[in-house]
């Protein structure tokens, strides 16, 4: 057959015919395992080379069709072998970045959202790619481009439906947090000045930084983690953070021998000291690969999602990290709440699971402050239902704001517990709160107490006001029970950042500051500016301390004018204090000469030195101010 067709082109060719060349022809044919084309793929472009290639060759079969995009084309091109590797390299590659990034396996999971949408990307393109390298099946990889799509619509869909606007979400937003009304009064227990922290988190980092500088061997090769998570330990508050790897070269140095020790902060008496450790902390956040404690936990729970983490000890001093695992209530994202608490053993990495509610008591932060407050914003918001939220805005409260843009909260320790602490106002008022929350960041339970006056930020000017010679900074609030009435207590600190004053601003009553250089004294000052304004009674005053009585005999009378008032000066037998008799309030006095006995109570007050004023001290130049007369 080959030789007859020969015979037959060599005859055409005589005659002046133009016919192909048989050489010409093979040279030009399609390779038999090219990709053919169906009818619906490119009919027309089929057609034109069946009918161009019909001469040469009838087994010549159509191009693959061209996707406009020079990458996809050659990816089509691939052979099977470069196809199979290509995918086992992408396994391989999610899998490495599955163990760094290590999300949890949740759908409630924002992080793993983000992956599923990366993935179903790939997965389309890759359906792409095969229906151009598989012409004839084009119309099956069409439709199963809709399993992506169909991720990306639950997505959106999942989004949705957690918006407030949607009915019934907004009476979920405002239960996700279930806050009662207390009384200040019965629940908060008086102050006890041996455990008022004085301090705020950056003066504890300021006194763990010169309290690592003591020890030359640590400040070579670590460095203080920026946790410093306030616990009660032992009783008392206290800033705890682990020291961390100072870089990757001292990781590979130190490795095996683990973190040595971790800081501790004294928030009342303003030690630091670095707590040596006799087993080591292997798992830190410092650690780069398998030890790092976030991966370390994720991994050994996958579909946990987790919260904010802190750094505690238990009441030997072991650390341990403490994993809140959140639960989303509404919605796919939205709504969330803690249902479950990981504890980590920071030198052996000895995992404990714990229901909420079922956590050991010496773990402070079940809760993370950050999600208290969200929480308390989305009940203060939605209580009335959503379209109040935005017009009508009834009873529509939130959390006040703190300084630099930071939220505005601090730390109340009760028992065993640390509390969070934030004022509330309303959403049209900045300057003035309607009360403030309590919340117990191990249990979750809540308390609200109506108590209306200055926000803190206010209370933060007034007292810098009143020392404004001084230029001194104030710290963020905290909250006392002080003689039955809530009180803003401060620290003044210096541009250095030490503590040199301290500060006492009654919420209700904020006109007037007691300032002191230490916390008694301060105390005793705030407790006269009380009694004086009339805000406790005398029996008030009495019962706290703020008032003494004493009773004796008149060694001395003499009258002055003060400012326009009258004022009597009297001394008692066998002491050297000066007790002040205003007039007209203390009439009475004139009643009294020399050697009469005489019984009063007065206000106790802070001695030039600083210590606490009573007249045992003998100060000679010590006036106390007389309040009543018996």
């Amino acid at each position: 057959m080959s030789g007859d067709r020969d015979d037959l082109f060599r005859m055409l060719r005589m005659m002046g015919v133009p016919v192909p060349d048989p050489d010409e022809g093979e040279r030009d044919a399609i390779p038999v395992d090219a990709v053919v084309g169906d009818a619906d793929g490119d009919a027309g472009e089929a057609g034109a080379s069946r009918a161009s290639g019909r001469g040469a060759s009838g087994k010549h079969a159509s191009r693959a069709p061209r996707s406009g995009n020079d990458l996809i084309d050659r990816i089509v091109r691939w052979s099977r072998r470069a196809l199979i590797i290509a995918a086992v390299v992408l396994l391989l590659a999610l899998a490495a970045c599955y163990w760094w990034f290590h999300p949890a396996l949740n759908l409630h999971s924002p992080q793993v959202w983000s992956w599923l949408i990366m993935i179903a990307a790939i997965v389309a393109c890759a359906l792409w790619i095969a229906s151009l390298r598989f012409a004839h099946r084009a119309r099956l990889f069409k439709r199963l481009t809709l399993l992506p799509a169909a991720v990306i619509v639950a997505f959106i869909v999942g989004v949705v439906a957690g918006m407030p606007i949607i009915p019934g979400n907004a009476e979920r937003y405002a239960t996700v947090l279930t806050t009662t009304d207390g009384v200040f009064a019965e629940d908060i227990e008086e102050v006890d000045y041996s455990e008022v922290p004085v301090i705020d988190r950056a003066s504890a980092i300021l006194l763990g930084d010169r309290a690592m500088g003591s020890i030359p061997e640590y400040v070579s090769q670590f460095e203080i983690s920026d946790a410093y998570s306030q616990i009660n330990y032992h009783g008392r508050p206290v800033r705890v953070s682990p020291l961390t790897y100072a870089d990757l070269f001292k990781w590979f140095s130190n490795r095996d021998a683990g973190i040595p020790a971790y800081v501790l902060v004294d928030m009342v008496t303003q030690e630091a000291e670095v707590v040596r450790l006799d087993q080591p902390i292997k798992y830190s956040e410092s650690e780069p690969l398998a030890r790092n404690i976030d991966r370390y936990v994720q991994l050994t729970y996958p579909t946990y999602m987790f919260d904010q983490k802190s750094f505690e000890l238990d009441e030997d001093g072991t650390p341990w990290w403490v994993f809140p695992v959140q639960r989303r209530t509404i919605g796919l994202f939205e709504g969330t709440t803690i249902q479950r608490v990981v504890l980590v053993n920071a030198c052996t990495g000895e995992t404990l699971d714990y229901a909420v509610e079922d956590v050991p008591t010496w773990v402070d932060r079940a809760y993370p402050s950050d999600l208290i407050i969200e929480q308390y914003n989305w009940s203060g918001a939605y209580a009335n239902g959503w379209l109040n939220s935005w017009l009508g805005q009834r009873d529509v409260v939130r959390t006040t704001k703190g300084t630099d843009g930071e939220l505005g909260y601090n730390y109340l320790a009760q028992g065993e517990d640390i509390y969070l602490y934030s004022g509330v106002s309303s959403v049209t008022a900045d300057s003035s709160s309607i009360g403030f929350i309590l919340v117990n960041q191990r249990t979750g339970e809540s308390h609200f107490y109506p108590v209306a006056g200055a926000t803190e930020d206010s209370a933060m000017a007034s007292a810098e006001g009143e020392l404004q010679n001084l230029r001194y900074q104030a710290t963020f609030p905290l909250l006392l029970n002080v003689a039955g009435q809530p009180t803003y207590f401060m620290s003044m600190k210096d541009d250095a950042g030490l503590v040199k004053m301290f500060a006492m601003i009654n919420v209700e009553h904020y006109q007037n500051v007691a300032t002191g250089s230490t916390v008694a004294g301060c105390q005793d000052s705030y407790l006269a500016m009380l009694a004086a304004d009339g805000t406790l009674s005398d029996e008030e005053a009495v019962a706290s301390g703020a008032q003494r009585q004493v009773s004796g005999k008149i060694a001395t009378i003499a009258q002055a004018v003060v400012e326009g008032d009258s004022h009597f000066y009297v001394t008692l037998e066998d002491s050297a204090a000066i007790y002040d008799f205003a007039l007209p309030d203390l009439l009475g006095i004139v009643r009294y000469r020399v050697g009469d006995e005489i019984a009063f109570s007065y206000m106790e007050g802070e001695t030039p030195d600083g210590g606490e004023e009573t007249p045992e001290t003998g100060a000679s130049e010590t006036v106390f101010t007389v309040m009543s007369l018996e």
